[in-house]
């Protein structure tokens, strides 16, 4: 614990550095990087030892405030998201050395590398913080820090927009882990963790979960409470956006996950209930993200269906704990929280390929992208490797966390009630929407961007970025081929992790599905080994020909442009319109006027139901109720002191009564 504390204070150390001499862009750069990749390595030796281990340790300071203590603890569950935390925090930062050199003649860095590390520093606490109050503090310093991150570009009016969505929806999270908090206080007597001990009536449990699931969800970005996460990622920078939603959605399934610690076995509803959120969340948003023009934004929705396929984990884990099915349960939360390191790295990896096409090409829109892959070699590749991994195909990391939870929905379909067979079914269909749809998702994605011929200018003088940005893209690539191929024996560290929710650490049950694992990588990598034969042996064969290219017959056509290839509207059209009741795309088509070609257009618009359907009319009546309030503002002095003075009368008389 000691080593993570004094990782965390080099990283603040580093900011504060950065932030004196924050007008000087390369100085500031490198103080606040450099502080970051060193804090980072120093905090993952504790972190991994008490992984392996299972260890817990405890600092416990007195503290003045009240009802509050400088309460930390380092267990299995805070210390496995952390992991992703520090590692993806650290190649963020090697990455943001470059990257953020673009504006160094516009903005003031040390500003924004202070903010950086104290977003990281704040993460860190809330997986450490074992005091309602030191919890909460960490959880608004989080939100404040990314607030001003989001808002990096302030001069856009679309980034000041985003910026305050996202603002207001961490302070509607915040309004409801209040109430939940003080209602474990409450009946425990402390805001210490360690009091709330499953002592609430059902009652309270069933109040206490729903307010974790809507405060803790709309930090995780779970449907209908997303609607932040597609406005404000994009918006941010690419290191920031890689954060966000690698690492900082994740604090909403960590507090999710520990709350559960405090309200022992669940009810079967409960599972239900998770199990349902995360189906509508992932199919809805892969759906969404499929309809999506701009890079930055079709992966934000992706976190928001990653963050379904969790839950669809959780639920299907709450779902065997009620029913006293020890290999559910186990697989299930096993699944969920291995997809939350494996979403951190394919999902930072991305948004780091996404960083470097802009980086590169000074555009995200897909259509004004295309023939990527010849200019940048290396961010495609790595971003092809960051596409497969998220659509769930083996033999890369995505597979390993997804085909765990198959296992254990498979196991509880054949075992369970029926009503709960019919969930785990559920379950089953859910996540094989889900893949498929990734899959074509990110076929539109990455052909669009980088295969075909370049759409516009940009994309012609296009060139790749520096060694600062794409190795920590090689290393998120490494690992997601890494996972993949040991999976088996990566979940073998998950036992100690399930021990602190489940109280048991189920080890017998992950030797189940390590031993599943180990067969199905076994098969893939025999089949990479396949493929590489065959390939070397055409090598071989071709080395003593001559052998020469030409193009392909094309219609007719000896010089296809641009024009000719799939926009990124018409290559998801016939999905977008199977699922058009969900999407509500609108489209605008204008058809050429004779037989032969002339002008031609086709074009979706794909608005967020959530925010159309819920939030739009929400905020509409709330600013036409206080628009109407401002007949209370006389502007008179006299006339707000009768306000205090009416006001202090009813206190007075109803403390009377």
């Amino acid at each position: 614990m000691s080593l993570v504390l004094i990782a965390l204070a080099i990283i603040i150390i580093g900011g504060l550095l950065a932030l004196a001499v924050c007008k000087n862009g390369s100085l500031s750069t490198l103080l606040g990087a450099a502080s970051t990749v060193v804090g980072c390595i120093i905090a993952l030796i504790p972190v991994l030892q008490t992984i392996y281990y299972g260890d817990t340790t405890i600092i416990r300071l007195a503290w003045n405030m009240p009802y509050g203590s400088f309460f930390l603890k380092l267990d299995p569950l805070s210390a496995f998201f952390l992991l992703p935390i520090f590692v993806l925090s650290g190649l963020a930062a090697i990455y943001g050395r470059e990257y953020m050199m673009a504006y160094r003649d516009k903005k003031w860095l040390g500003l924004s590398w202070f903010f950086f590390n104290l977003l990281l520093v704040s993460m860190a606490f809330v997986c450490l913080a074992h005091n309602t109050v030191l919890f909460l503090i960490s959880w608004e310093v989080m939100a404040l820090s990314s607030f001003f991150l989001v808002a990096f570009e302030y001069e856009k009016e679309a980034v000041r927009k985003a910026s305050w969505i996202y603002m207001v929806a961490s302070y509607l999270g915040t309004a409801f882990l209040l109430p939940m908090f003080l209602i474990f206080g409450s009946e425990a007597g402390s805001l210490d963790f360690d009091g709330f001990v499953q002592g609430l009536s059902s009652g309270e449990a069933n109040i206490c979960f729903i307010l974790a699931l809507v405060g803790f969800g709309t930090k995780a970005g779970i449907m209908p409470f997303h609607v932040w996460l597609p406005v404000a990622h994009p918006a941010a920078p690419s290191p920031v956006s890689a954060i966000m939603s690698g690492v900082m959605i994740k604090t909403g399934i960590y507090g999710l996950v520990r709350t559960l610690t405090f309200l022992g076995m669940p009810p079967l509803w409960w599972g239900y209930l998770l199990l349902a959120i995360g189906i509508i969340s992932g199919v809805l948003g892969v759906l969404f993200a499929l309809a999506q023009h701009d890079l930055k934004r079709l992966l934000a929705y992706h976190s928001v269906e990653n963050i379904g396929i969790i839950l669809i984990g959780l639920g299907v884990g709450m779902i065997g704990w009620s029913s006293g099915m020890p290999i559910v349960a186990a697989l299930g939360f096993a699944g969920a929280l291995l997809h939350v390191i494996n979403h951190a790295l394919f999902k930072g990896l991305l948004f780091l390929g996404a960083g470097s096409v802009f980086h590169g090409a000074h555009n995200l829109e897909l259509d004004h992208l295309g023939g990527l892959i010849k200019k940048m070699p290396s961010t495609g590749l790595f971003f092809l490797i960051g596409s497969v991994a998220i659509s769930g195909l083996p033999p890369l990391n995505g597979f390993v966390s997804e085909f765990v939870i198959y296992i254990a929905s498979f196991s509880g379909a054949m075992s369970l009630n029926p009503s709960s067979s019919l969930s785990m079914i559920g379950a089953i269909a859910g996540l094989a929407l889900i893949g498929g749809l990734a899959a074509a998702c990110f076929t539109k994605a990455f052909g669009i961007v980088f295969l075909g011929e370049p759409r516009s200018k940009d994309a012609e003088n296009a060139r790749e970025s520096s060694p600062w940005m794409t190795l920590p893209m090689m290393i998120l690539a490494v690992a997601c081929i890494f996972i993949g191929l040991l999976g088996a024996a990566v979940i073998q560290v998950i036992p100690p992790v399930i021990g602190v929710v489940l109280g048991n650490p189920y080890t017998g049950e992950i030797r189940i599905a390590s031993n599943y694992l180990f067969s199905v990588t076994a098969g893939s990598a025999v089949f990479i080994i396949f493929l590489m034969a065959i390939s070397g042996l055409r090598s071989f064969l071709l080395s003593r020909r001559s052998v020469g290219s030409s193009g392909t017959w094309d219609c007719g056509y000896a010089a296809p442009d641009a024009r000719m290839q799939y926009t990124a509207s018409s290559f998801a059209q016939p999905i977008i319109d199977l699922f058009q009741f969900f999407l509500r795309t609108k489209k605008n088509i204008t058809m050429p006027d004779s037989y032969f070609l002339g002008a031609a257009r086709f074009e979706t618009h794909t608005t967020d139901i959530g925010r159309k359907g819920i939030y739009n009319p929400i905020f509409k009546a709330i600013g036409s109720f206080f628009g109407r309030m401002k007949v209370v503002q006389e502007g008179r002095i006299h006339i707000y002191v009768l306000y205090v003075v009416v006001t202090l009368l009813i206190l007075l008389f109803w403390n009377m009564r």
